[in-house]
């Protein structure tokens, strides 16, 4: 799984995002995007049922403990800790539950990502339409690939 939660974050930092999609490149901008590519590796492997509940619960493990990581750096002490990985976890939750309505059949894919990614900033249209686009070849290009292979880590390119 690490070498697959390793490929995520690799997209999620793709430069692309920030300076055509004007995802904000700040620590906030860099957690939702990679939540936000998660979020479409989670939902693929939810889409085989549970044969990939495990892989799926360790990848959300491995993101929590990147995270922790990311958080102690900053020098946020243990006390603290707890409470914004906590956050994090439901914000997660909250996003897989956005991205699922948002990208699945009619959903409004532009309003979930200006409420999960772009959260407190006004980007263009067009580089909403960027980022929703690109998303979707990236979701579209998932679902090609057997669950099996994106389990060990291989991610379609981001085109």
């Amino acid at each position: 799984m690490v070498p697959l939660y390793r490929a995520i974050v690799t997209h999620g930092r793709d430069p692309q995002w920030y300076a055509q999609g004007g995802v904000p490149d700040t620590q906030d901008g860099r957690f939702d995007m990679i939540a936000a590519i998660l979020s479409a590796v989670l939902l693929r492997l939810e889409s085989e049922g549970e044969t990939h509940a495990s892989e799926s619960a360790l990848l959300a493990e491995l993101f929590i403990e990147d995270m922790d990581g990311q958080l102690r750096e900053l020098g946020i002490g243990d006390i603290v800790v707890g409470k914004h990985i906590g956050k994090m976890m439901g914000a997660l939750g909250g996003r897989l539950t956005a991205y699922r309505d948002g990208f699945g059949g009619d959903g409004d894919a532009h309003g979930a990502l200006r409420r999960n990614l772009y959260r407190g900033v006004d980007p263009a249209d067009g580089e909403v339409d960027y980022t929703v686009n690109r998303l979707r070849r990236f979701i579209a290009a998932l679902a090609d690939e057997p669950a099996a292979a994106v389990a060990s880590g291989a991610l379609p390119d981001l085109a």
